[in-house]
């Protein structure tokens, strides 16, 4: 049977296929679907959101050192959350196999930055694989998992944005029922003592060579023989690339095992052509592996290391050919940036935030993150998740140390606080700073297409949750002044704002409103209620004041006159205060 799959969809098939029993994930674009899709084996895998990467992970281990064959997926900066347990795992090997999914984001479609993580599997010393189709997501799993038990080491299965969003035909297969490997108590192994580790150093490098070995005589790097004027190694999508701009005009090394290297099978390529080229995308991870070898090649001396590649860069910069496209006017082209949805419950509060004089505002990663562009300009800064509260205590030490005369707003969204928000919150307490803590609760993990989370009372397989209660862990760590608010009631975002900045002690305000976008729950219905409303402007009453428009919605029209698209309006009320003529009022739909 064969169908049309992402190449994360094709992973999810191939974990079902190789007899995965066990998968966590936080999401993260662009690995999300991966756990999405495994989610439906609900009889054969287990599978779960984590609050984090680290715990993912973790749990992964845990499962692998119980017998069974795990999986856990995440985006490229997720890694550098769960680096610490992955370093380890390195050391002590595996029992069941275990997959590390790390998506790559080149370009930086929806990310903070581009590194490369297959510097991970060199840094940690595993073992590495990169598929380079949906065909190859899938069964790439399965051998992943079969080199890991091979070897005893966790295994680095590297995509990218293009390899898990593309989509491809896969021949699907039957699941293999792999048995649990019996769990035998093993101090020495398992135990990451320094003792212990000093003799487990010894046995990484030697599994290495040994990986090394098999890296040269795998089927899983190939060589593809054609005019042998141009050589071409390459991995991932990069290698689909140069096919498209090469064709059967230059002799292909392609990669799937990429590391260790297969320096002998790289050694014996590079003899044979006349000149070599490295094709990849970013870092000179395969090049200067060869150079250091003393193997003659030419990578970065003309491939971009920024930014995705195409076959357009590819043909550019190495045949110096500008590939046909179609022409056309650019200046006709109408900018669209990035907003928050019509009816987004962090508007109202954003737009109340960008009024207040004399704070810096210390954001994190969500859709919230908008609240940065403009009209609104209602955040300073943006570095990773969980830091907004943490930047934020240092930011507001320094402050008060110097005398600075400026308050710190830090905003977190609720997934994002469950993530890494909450131990930050535990140095705010502790240290007793006087920082606004904003926990922006929308009941789902937002940006990333409304995957569950610790608040929302489901789990990722549909099973009933206990929901955590965050005013209650704000208390329970120390925060005497929490407030829970309506996002969408500017006066009352106002005065919660008002009241924090009045006081000399650390605060949290909550404010609770679910996504626009979200389904709701029962629950939902219960606390929200499920009135349809849209909000119209009164063209007699308008003056053509544009403050509506300074909310920042994309519903909101203007000519001569402010106009609300019905079609998109959801009845929010934000512009509805705003205008200080009462010419915006709600009907129901």
């Amino acid at each position: 049977m064969k169908k049309f799959l992402t190449g994360n969809e094709a992973v999810a098939r191939g974990a079902y296929e190789a007899g995965v029993t066990f998968a966590s994930a936080y999401p993260g674009t662009p690995s999300t679907e991966i756990l999405e899709n495994i989610g439906p084996y609900k009889g054969e895998i287990y599978a779960e959101w984590a609050p984090n990467e680290k715990v993912a992970l973790e749990v992964a281990i845990g499962a692998s050192i119980a017998g069974a064959r795990a999986l856990a997926a995440m985006k490229h900066v997720g890694v550098n959350v769960a680096a610490d347990p992955l370093f380890t795992y390195a050391y002590t090997g595996v029992n069941g196999g275990l997959i590390l999914v790390s998506a790559d984001d080149p370009g930086m479609h929806s990310s903070q930055n581009e590194q490369d993580n297959r510097n991970y599997a060199k840094f940690a010393k595993i073992a590495m694989v990169e598929p380079s189709d949906s065909q190859e997501s899938k069964d790439f799993v399965k051998i992943a998992l079969e080199i890991s038990e091979k070897f005893n080491t966790p295994v680095l299965f590297r995509m990218t944005t293009r390899i898990c969003h593309s989509k491809g035909i896969v021949e699907l297969g039957e699941r293999e029922e792999v048995a649990i490997k019996k769990y035998e108590k093993n101090i020495p192994k398992y135990v990451a003592t320094p003792a212990n580790g000093r003799v487990l150093h010894v046995k990484l490098e030697e599994r290495l060579k040994q990986l090394e070995e098999f890296s040269n005589t795998t089927e899983l790097n190939r060589i593809e023989w054609n005019d042998k004027k141009i050589g071409i190694i390459s991995s991932g999508v990069a290698y689909q690339y140069a096919k498209e701009v090469f064709g059967d005009k230059a002799s292909y090394l392609k990669l799937g095992f990429t590391f260790p290297l297969p320096m002998k099978k790289i050694r014996e390529f590079a003899n044979q052509v006349e000149t070599l080229y490295v094709i990849e995308e970013l870092e000179p991870f395969i090049e200067e592996q060869i150079k250091a070898a003393g193997i003659k090649c030419i990578g970065k001396e003309v491939i971009p290391r920024v930014g995705e590649l195409n076959p357009d860069i590819i043909a550019k910069a190495i045949l110096g050919k500008e590939r046909e496209t179609i022409k056309f006017d650019e200046s006709k082209l109408v900018g669209r940036p990035p907003t928050m949805c019509a009816g987004c419950p962090h508007r109202g509060f954003f737009y109340v935030l960008s009024k207040k004089k004399n704070i810096m505002v210390t954001g994190d990663i969500g859709c919230y993150t908008l609240g940065s562009a403009e009209p609104l300009n209602a955040m300073d800064t943006c570095i990773c998740m969980g830091a907004s509260i943490s930047t934020g205590h240092g930011a507001q030490v320094v402050f008060n140390k110097h005398g600075i005369d400026k308050r710190v707003v830090a905003v977190i969204g609720d997934s994002t606080f469950f993530h890494t928000g909450v131990t930050s919150l535990l140095d705010i307490a502790y240290n007793r700073s006087n920082t606004i803590t904003v926990i922006l609760d929308n009941r789902i993990t937002g940006m990333t297409g409304h995957q569950e989370n610790p608040g929302t009372g489901y789990t990722l397989q549909g099973d009933k949750a206990p929901i955590i209660n965050i005013p209650e862990l704000c208390k329970a760590m120390g925060i005497k002044h929490v407030v829970t608010v309506n996002p969408l009631n500017l006066d009352e975002v106002n005065k919660a704002l008002d009241d924090a900045l009045e006081l000399d002690e650390p605060s949290v305000i909550i404010t609770r409103w679910p996504c626009v976008l979200k389904k709701p729950t029962p629950e939902d219905i219960e606390e929200f209620g499920s009135e349809k409303t849209v909000c119209v402007v009164i063209e007699d009453k308008c003056k053509s004041c544009r403050l509506c428009t300074k909310v920042g919605c994309p519903a909101i029209e203007f000519t001569d006159k402010a106009k609300i698209n019905e079609h998109m309006c959801v009845g929010c009320e934000v512009c509805l205060q705003v205008c200080p003529f009462d010419a915006i009022e709600k009907v129901g739909e």
